[in-house]
């Protein structure tokens, strides 16, 4: 039995069949099925686990970093599989078969409140955390690897990544405006409320844990049917010429003698450093030093940042993949930076800051995993093999290292400016060191982070020159090989 979307296959650098917006749509929905979850822990894990489930912000920030060290093996591991693995269906695609189900499963376990002590609660926050991004790696990396084959064309890959990451901010505006409504709702619906005296006030406190983990059940469900329509809508296209006998420990040589991967894994952790640390501190500072939702404040963001994405194209034309990249991110550690100067009556400052700076900077995860994809035919260039997955396990394990880091400076943070948490569900007056800290974590502590990938940008060493040589020579390669073959 064979697999017509695996059927039209090449090497990089000999593009066939153009991909279809249909196609590239599809694609796209694996990464709003994604952001449906890396959202929710960039934006709400913190908060849940001190404000909702229970545990310290030390704790759950120290409990962030630990739970990464495991992935520092099973990242290239997944990438090392995927890139061997052989079906009718591909080498990766099967994986967003294989993983949908256990990734939902693990992201409803993690936002589950067991009714055990501190220290029980400890321990099953350590196991969850660890399962759920197993799960994420095992189907993340083969999804992002998974755009290195669907084309062999630069130009063709980059605008697969503006579907992907159009579609991934969509799965991002989910999250931002529903979740705060939809934790209400299932908390008031199905949960235990009370109520308590709030500021001399009886008022109704929700039961945010029973919300929270509705909600989540929710988003699980529609994921999972997301990543099925991406299996079933998506091509791979592009086949390595040279024989599947490589060893792990050759591949892994491979890359860590690869610059240009080198470079991308500093970058991306950096910037997603800098996202998640902000991103964590949006709950806290609109919470407790504005006083207010931040639903809107997130979802005006995500809109602007959409449209800066489709600016992608024709900037990259202009000023290349590096410069842009390079510019952008020091326009938006300006603009954050200026968080640190505002009052906490200057709400429409705050708007408009975050608009542009959003904005400014919505090609940069486009331009990342397009370059990616480029790193990925520049090592198959250069060594003579090709490992996609295996290259494609930086990003994710940068999104992750990144990320744990971005969510556990924020609760080292707050744990060092002696945040005070909710009380029977009733949250506390901070003190100004406390305000202090968190205003630090929304502005300058994210800037210094996107300073960090410029210098790092600018040791990227592919230019569009070496590019379309690349695509050349590969293309030539593989006629050869067919011409040996015949």
């Amino acid at each position: 039995m064979t697999d017509a979307s695996a059927t039209s296959t090449t090497s990089a650098g000999g593009f066939q069949d153009p991909v279809s917006i249909k196609e590239k749509i599809g694609y796209g929905l694996g990464d709003t099925a994604s952001n449906l979850y890396w959202k929710l822990f960039e934006f709400f894990q913190l908060i849940f686990y001190t404000d909702v489930f229970g545990i310290s912000a030390a704790s759950a920030a120290t409990m962030f970093f630990v739970t990464k060290l495991w992935d520092a093996f099973n990242d290239p591991l997944i990438g090392f599989l995927s890139d061997r693995t052989k079906t009718a269906w591909g080498r990766f695609r099967p994986w967003l078969l294989w993983s949908a189900v256990p990734f939902a499963i693990t992201g409803v376990l993690t936002f589950y409140t067991p009714d055990l002590s501190p220290t029980g609660k400890l321990v099953y926050a350590y196991v969850t955390y660890t399962l759920v991004f197993m799960a994420y790696t095992a189907i993340n990396i083969p999804y992002g690897a998974l755009m290195g084959v669907i084309s062999s064309n630069s130009l063709e890959r980059t605008s697969v990544s503006t579907y992907r990451f159009v579609l991934a901010f969509g799965g991002g505006l989910i999250v931002q405006k529903f979740t705060e409504p939809l934790v209400d709702f299932f908390g008031r619906r199905f949960g235990e409320n009370k109520m308590a005296l709030v500021n001399g006030v009886q008022t109704l406190v929700v039961d945010k844990q029973a919300g929270f983990f509705w909600t989540v059940v929710c988003y699980s469900v529609i994921a999972v049917i997301l990543f099925l329509i991406t299996f079933w809508t998506t091509k791979e296209r592009v086949q390595p010429v040279e024989a599947e006998s490589n060893s792990f420990s050759n591949d892994l040589a491979d890359l860590f003698n690869n610059r240009p991967w080198i470079v991308l894994l500093a970058v991306g952790l950096f910037q997603i450093l800098s996202d998640w640390t902000r991103g964590s501190a949006i709950a806290y500072y609109f919470t407790y030093n504005v006083g207010s939702e931040f639903g809107n404040f997130l979802v005006t963001g995500t809109v602007a940042g959409i449209f800066g994405m489709l600016m992608t194209k024709p900037l990259t034309a202009i000023f290349g993949k590096k410069n842009l990249l390079i510019g952008m991110n020091l326009a938006k550690a300006v603009l954050i930076a200026c968080f640190y100067f505002l009052e906490r009556d200057q709400v429409a400052l705050m708007y408009i800051l975050n608009t542009a700076a959003m904005f400014i900077s919505g090609p940069v995860p486009v331009l990342l995993w397009a370059m990616y994809a480029d790193v990925a035919d520049y090592s198959e260039w250069k060594n003579g093999r090709r490992a996609t997955g295996l290259v494609f396990s930086a990003a994710t394990f940068s999104q992750k290292l990144g990320g744990a880091l971005g969510a556990a400076v924020p609760g080292w943070a707050l744990a060092a400016y002696h945040f005070r948490p909710p009380v029977d569900g009733v949250q506390q007056v901070q003190s100004a060191e406390t305000l202090h800290g968190i205003i630090l974590m929304m502005s300058l502590i994210p800037a210094l982070f996107l300073l960090g990938a410029i210098v790092a940008m600018f040791f990227y060493n592919i230019s569009k020159v070496l590019m379309e040589q690349i695509e050349s020579d590969l293309a030539a390669r593989k006629s050869l090989a067919q011409g040996a073959l015949s």
